[in-house]
């Protein structure tokens, strides 16, 4: 049984020690507040590697990808601001090829408002996120070694395992302490092994930025513990069903923080939490969770559209088409060749992705979404098991080249359930037989 089904997106806890840092905590009295911008559109990407234990013994270790993509559609006078948000998680994909990669999962949409010092005002229909009120920062201004709490709470999916119809809300008291500044300079070295190396802005074969920010850190740390009520068995319609009787976990957390922009850069959390159900099952969660915060590079505009277009033609890749999609701009390789009835490239689509990946590189902090699509199947294959197969076979093969990590790329199978032409016709088939890469603007 997968974590996810009862704790959806990406923060739990447990009290191990965080790494060891030097923090400078020379400065002198900082306020801490969001700033929002109306059309800031920002990503947040989440790994959390967990241990699943049922009943004391292990059932299964996870890797867990959440991903969240907000949009800021309004600010208000006070500072507060609406958001729209879209959370989606998914377990590390298991197929018949031993993927890298990750396989989309089930989306979430949530609309709330946020205050400048980081309270949520949300709705019971709305299930995400999980933890609400961390960071809140106090309304005076700080020094490193200043310590502060706040009340927040999270708020768990419990619909599937125990019928649950709202979130299941646990409080907590979170205890603050900033603990000063560090200046992290990062170093991205891309190295580019593929043919279309040459559409780089640089001639030599890496692709190095750096630059240097100042963070503020703070260690955040809270428990947990709540009791749920005995439940009015007669008001219920399966009398004899489960239930989440108890509660408890810790979390500890270094949130680093970018004041210039009023916003999280980064965050590492270790964790544990446990579910005692009414029957005396117990579920417990533990592990280690690190997420990154981005801003979205838009993709689907009409500049790059062409663009793209142009280094398509220029790399004289055939069969390969760009548009707009409603995920961002979508690279459509169509008549792609594989062994029949398998998920093995052949060495000439290779090739062709190898230039492919060039053009990605334009666009490396946006992620990638595969989708497989088949042709009508005329035989015993399953058409939606190999599609997504295929979708695996190309995601791994451009990790395998460093077009991305493999936190970035994300498949999806549609069989042939998607079709662009007519199956009736050879010409049509192979239009249908096709693998897009989207880059994603959300």
């Amino acid at each position: 049984m997968k974590k996810t089904a009862f704790l959806l997106p990406f923060v739990f806890a447990l009290a191990l020690p965080l790494a060891a840092e030097t923090y400078d905590t020379s400065g002198g009295p900082v306020k801490f507040e969001f700033k929002y911008q109306k059309g800031d559109s920002y990503r947040i990407l989440s790994t959390v590697n967990e241990d699943v234990y049922v009943n004391m013994r292990l059932n299964h270790k996870a890797e867990i990808i959440n991903r969240i993509s907000t949009q800021v559609l309004s600010v208000n006078s006070d500072g507060s601001a609406n958001h729209k948000s879209t959370f989606m998680t998914t377990e590390k994909a298991e197929s018949a090829i031993g993927t890298g990669s990750f396989s989309w999962g089930e989306e979430y949409e949530s609309i709330f408002d946020r205050d400048k010092l980081g309270k949520y005002t949300i709705g019971d229909q709305y299930f995400m996120p999980t933890v609400r009120d961390v960071p809140i920062f106090p309304d005076y201004p700080v020094k490193p070694g200043d310590t502060w709490s706040a009340d927040g709470h999270e708020a768990h999916d419990l619909r599937q395992n125990f019928g649950l119809l709202t979130p299941y809300k646990v409080p907590f008291t979170a205890q603050y302490k900033y603990l000063g500044t560090v200046n992290r300079e990062q170093k991205k070295v891309r190295q580019m092994s593929y043919a279309a190396s040459s559409i780089s802005k640089q001639s030599n074969n890496q692709v190095v930025s750096k630059n240097s920010t100042k963070l503020h850190v703070f260690q955040v740390k809270y428990s947990m513990y709540m009791e749920t009520p005995r439940r009015d068995l007669s008001a219920i319609a399966d009398p004899y069903a489960d239930y989440p009787q108890t509660m408890m976990g810790f979390s500890n957390e270094l949130v680093y923080w970018d004041a210039e922009k009023g916003a999280i850069d980064h965050y590492t959390e270790d964790f544990r939490i446990l579910i005692e159900t009414a029957y005396g099952r117990m579920y417990e969660f533990r592990g280690t969770a690190h997420a990154e915060v981005t801003d979205f590079i838009r993709t689907s505009t009409e500049d790059n559209i062409k663009d793209v277009q142009k280094q398509i033609k220029d790399l004289g890749l055939k069969n390969v088409n760009v548009k707009k999609s409603d995920k961002g701009l979508t690279l459509s390789i169509e008549n792609i060749q594989f062994q029949p009835d398998s998920a093995i490239l052949l060495e000439s689509e290779k090739e062709k992705l190898q230039k492919i990946a060039g053009i990605l590189d334009l666009f490396p902090d946006n992620d990638l979404l595969i989708s497989g699509h088949t042709a009508k199947a005329n035989n015993n294959v399953d058409p939606q098991l190999l599609s997504a197969n295929r979708a695996h076979a190309v995601a791994d093969y451009l990790i395998s080249i460093g077009a991305r990590e493999k936190n970035q790329v994300f498949t999806q199978g549609f069989g042939d359930t998607v079709p662009i032409a007519s199956n009736s016709t050879e010409l049509g088939r192979e239009k249908n037989r096709r693998v897009e890469i989207t880059i994603m603007d959300k």
